[in-house]
């Protein structure tokens, strides 16, 4: 399908800003890539890079229809969660992005790619999750955050079954690479795990690819391979707590190796639709190979 106009919101992220310069690198010719952003000065260096920056708040009613004018098709990466009151994370993680599948149906938008987080699906089943296990509150990181994530992957499927929203939604492990600070970032809420607690990972080159892989395959309202459908993007190697400090070359706290990790399950995720049905493959397998490959 062909998308001649591309609203991406949440760019000025880590995850966003990541992703949208690699799709204007590889978009296709005749595609412009629209970015929502908050002021011009944030709008000022996508311009840069070829992308259309339009300044709105996507909690504003009237930015988020004027944003979504022409608009082909939608990657929602906009997220509010390290270090926000609650109320914030609602209002931008569940209320932001159902206004904006609402909007995306009444504008006649042809394709939605929510993206989300692996942590919505919060207490362990003893196995890595799938995608197709419901969510249910618990685990060691639940909170707002993954709460109303989980909310707005609920009413966007909503959206998609009852107004043929072709909505694909890729979900996040912990992502990391190209000097993100969110792999020393978590350092101090790790300190307290033990030290066998394990990590999902995936880096941001991976999210990207996995990213342009659901937002370019084929689906539609009638249906298809991934219209509807929820993806896990995590790599194949989760890391321990001890790892995570010893790639920071932080030394580990004290009690740390003592410390004994209830749950060997809690936060894993599987990646085996992402390979079987996109063809997916990560780049870089593991934060060690990552490391090898200079782009932590």
């Amino acid at each position: 399908m062909l998308m001649p106009l591309i609203l991406v919101t949440g760019a000025t992220g880590q995850v966003g800003r990541r992703f949208t310069k690699r799709l204007l690198e590889r978009r296709a010719a005749g595609t412009e890539v629209r970015v929502l952003v908050r002021d011009e000065e944030r709008g000022a260096a996508f311009a840069a890079q070829g992308a259309r920056p339009l300044v709105g708040d996507l909690r504003e009613e009237k930015d988020l229809r004027r944003a979504m004018e022409g608009v082909h098709a939608v990657v929602n990466i906009a997220a509010a969660f390290r270090g926000v009151p609650d109320e914030e994370a609602w209002a931008v993680n569940r209320d932001a992005a159902v206004a904006l599948g609402r909007a995306a149906v009444e504008a006649g938008t042809s394709r939605f790619l929510q993206v989300s987080t692996n942590l919505v699906y919060g207490a362990s089943r003893g196995r890595p999750f799938t995608e197709d296990d419901e969510s249910r509150p618990g685990g060691l990181l639940w909170g707002a955050y993954p709460a109303s994530k989980a909310e707005a992957e609920r009413e966007l499927l909503a959206l998609h079954r009852e107004h043929g929203l072709d909505l694909r939604i890729g979900s996040l492990a912990f992502v990391y690479g190209d000097g993100d600070p969110h792999l020393a970032n978590v350092l101090p809420h790790a300190a307290a795990w033990a030290g066998s607690q394990r990590l999902a990972m995936v880096h941001h080159a991976d999210a990207t690819q996995a990213l342009l892989r659901l937002l370019r395959a084929p689906g539609g309202a009638a249906g298809g391979s991934v219209s509807g459908r929820k993806y896990n993007i995590v790599d194949d190697a989760p890391m321990t707590t001890v790892e995570l400090f010893q790639i920071n070359g932080v030394p580990l706290p004290e009690g740390m190796t003592e410390r004994t990790d209830e749950d060997p399950w809690s936060g894993i995720a599987a990646n085996l639709r992402l390979r079987d049905e996109l063809g997916w493959r990560p780049l870089y397998p593991s934060m060690w190979t990552a490391r090898d490959a200079g782009v932590l």
